[in-house]
């Protein structure tokens, strides 16, 4: 009995021995049981390339989608104009303009724009503009009137002086003669276009509106509504003619408010001239007696010239004359300025005007005006 044991070692070993190369096996098929066989990894394989062109076919919907949208915002830009100006007895720090624009497309054809002054709060441009046709085009509430060269084509930023001339601030709705204060705006519709199309511009273009007569963010105190008609013709790149014609009534008592001008402008390359005429009727309230009968009869002129001497640099000179009653001579005011415009990077603007204002009438001084502006631009 002692000795069984010992003769069951050898056996047991032998059958270890022998049976060890299955288990392993077993156990190495164990092992490998997780992962899927050969034919399963080509079957996911495929499976996720099938997906790969439908995703990818999606991005681009996504992205369009996310265009779409970001075309829907606004546009924000703005700008801010301050300075200092000084005279004989009166010096003063100014803030002459801040401005914050939004515009932008609701559709293909349809934009908008809205323009707030917070300078003194107020909304300045409000409007839409439908653009069906390079010929017709539609733009509805609240914007400059087409009226002369300054006023429609020459905005604060793009303006060589710091100040407009006379002639269109005293008639044109900036500080009329008839007591409207209302930077050259009015509340209205106009249908304007252009025809003859050469190298990017319109051999002739015009401007048809309607408005209020009151002003910006006023309505209408009375049941007529003004004309306003202008007509520009550029013969060869560079030149503008343009004529200009504005016809209404204006406050309760339906007084006569009649424009005209007409001008010329050559901008192109380092070369600025521009010139115009304006004129106007402006019936005035009782009491005002400035003129025989009531109605005020004034007009005024101006010549401009600049030269870019460099992209950055443009001297600028300008003679600007108004007389505000063609029957009283010594209501007319002559302003003589000379100017330089400096402009180092896109985003600042730097000014320096001098004017001498000589003045007809005995009893005003006539002045030396120095002032200097910034416009801050983003």
């Amino acid at each position: 009995m002692n000795e069984k044991p010992v003769r069951m070692k050898p056996i047991a070993l032998s059958l270890l021995l022998v049976l060890l190369p299955f288990g392993l096996r077993a156990e190495h098929a164990a092992g490998y049981s997780a992962l899927p066989a050969a034919d399963s990894v080509a079957a996911v394989s495929a499976a996720d390339a099938a997906r790969l062109p439908a995703e990818a076919d999606a991005l681009p919907v996504k992205t369009s989608s996310w265009e779409r949208i970001l075309e829907r915002l606004p546009a924000i830009s703005g700008y801010v104009q301050l300075g200092y100006e000084a005279a004989e007895r009166s010096s003063t720090f100014f803030i002459k303009r801040v401005r914050l624009n939004l515009a932008g497309n609701l559709a293909p054809k349809l934009g908008y724009r809205v323009q707030i002054e917070f300078a003194s709060p107020k909304v300045v441009d409000a409007y839409v503009e439908w653009k069906p046709l390079r010929q017709l085009n539609v733009k509805l509430g609240e914007y400059k009137v087409p009226f002369s060269i300054e006023n429609t084509d020459y905005v604060p930023l793009k303006f060589e002086l710091i100040e407009y001339p006379l002639g269109l601030r005293r008639l044109m709705g900036f500080e009329d003669v008839c007591g409207l204060s209302a930077t050259g705006r009015d509340m209205g519709a106009t249908l304007y276009g252009g025809f003859f199309r050469r190298d990017g511009y319109d051999v002739l273009s015009y401007d048809l509106g309607v408005f209020n007569g009151e002003g910006i963010n006023t309505k209408d105190r009375n049941t007529s509504k003004d004309l306003s008609a202008r007509l520009g013709v550029r013969p060869f790149p560079g030149l503008l003619l343009s004529a200009s014609y504005y016809r209404g009534e204006y406050g309760v008592s339906y007084l006569r408010r009649v424009r005209y001008g007409a001008g010329a402008c050559y901008d192109r390359g380092p070369v600025v001239l521009r010139g115009e005429w304006i004129g106007g009727e402006t019936g005035l309230p009782a009491g005002d007696e400035r003129p025989a009968g009531g109605l005020l009869e004034s007009s005024g002129w101006y010549v401009l010239g600049g030269w870019r001497v460099t992209r950055t640099l443009m001297p600028v000179v300008r003679y600007d004359t108004f007389l505000e009653n063609t029957s009283a001579p010594s209501s007319r005011q002559t302003n003589y300025t000379a100017g330089i415009l400096w402009q180092p990077v896109k985003y600042l603007r730097c000014q320096l005007d001098y004017t001498y204002e000589d003045y007809a009438s005995h009893g005003v001084s006539n002045r030396n005006v120095v002032a200097v502006m910034f416009s801050g631009i983003f």
